[in-house]
Formats: structure tokens, sequence, C-alpha cells
């Protein structure tokens, strides 16, 4: 993926200071969006970090699993179905004040097999692309999620205060 063709940037002191060079992550994790027919499946968490968020279905690799894996069992687990067409969109790094650390493989898929149905991890929400409750999101989905949907990679670090975000930066590829 070539990155650079645009970058925002918002600083904070507390950004500034971290080595995102030789930062590592405590969890690396996946997020999956089904899109199709102009439409994008997406989730309400019900448990876990982002409980009560929108997001796409997504959640902590297991040991000796790829990012493709981790995203198609996740979204199997939360939604029982199985997304199809994948694609890798980029990666997202975050940073937590409290010092967890997350670093999140971001995937689209054409289409998926089975029906929508809600479990234990979320509750499904086939939402209209032109009606995307940002404002239910996190606060940095508004920033790189349109661009991914346009089919451009991504690649974003960003520093949390709990549900607030501090700072970031954000390079959107061709």
């Amino acid at each position: 993926m070539i990155y650079g063709k645009m970058t925002t940037y918002q600083a904070h002191p507390e950004f500034e200071n971290i080595p995102w060079q030789n930062w590592k992550p405590m969890d690396q994790a996946t997020l999956c969006f089904v899109i199709r027919d102009g439409h994008i499946l997406l989730i309400e968490k019900k448990r876990g970090l982002g409980q009560g968020k929108i997001n796409g279905p997504g959640g902590r690799f297991e040991p000796g699993e790829t990012a493709l894996q981790c995203a198609i069992r996740e979204t199997e687990e939360e939604l029982c179905v199985t997304p199809t067409g994948l694609q890798n969109r980029g990666l997202l790094r975050f940073q937590f004040k409290d010092g967890y650390s997350l670093e999140a493989h971001i995937f689209s898929a054409s289409d998926c097999l089975g029906e929508a149905t809600e479990t234990e991890e979320a509750v499904p929400r086939w939402t209209p692309l032109d009606q995307i409750p940002y404002k239910q999101m996190w606060a940095d989905d508004i920033l790189w999620l349109p661009h991914m949907l346009a089919g451009h990679p991504i690649h974003g670090d960003f520093l949390f205060d709990d549900d607030t975000m501090l700072g970031y930066r954000l390079q959107v590829g061709e």
C-alpha cells in the first residue's frame, strides 16, 4: 500500500511524546466492514472495549492467527455471517493514556454469507452509506472511514484518554 497522498494531523503534547517509530501494541485486532448494495454492516457493541458504541465487527487476534483469519472469525462470532471478498484496507494504532495500546488491521468485505444476527457481543445494523452514525462511533472513525469507503488505504496513529481523542496523525494513500 502506498501512503502519503494526504496526511492530516492534530497536535497534542502527549501525542508528540509517543515514540511511534518504536511503538509496540499490547494487542492486535481487526475491524471488518461488509459493504453491499449501498449499505454497510455495523454493530452496536454490547460488551468489552467500545461497549455502547457503533463500529464494525472485530476483535483481538487469537494465538497463531493471521489478521485475515481474525477478521473472518470475529465477524462470524459477533454476527453469525461469513464475510466474503475481503480486502486489507490499512492499519490503525491506538495508544490510550492508561497505558493500553492496540493495533487494528482494517478490512472491507464485498458481501457476506448468512443473515446478520444479534449475539451476546453485538446488535447488527445495516446502515445506508450516507447515514453512518459517526456521533455514536469512536471519534477517529469520521476521519478515516470515509477514505476507506472510497477505496483508499489508510494508516493512522491515535491517542485517546478513555473515549476522548487527544491527538492523531492520519495518512491516506492512493
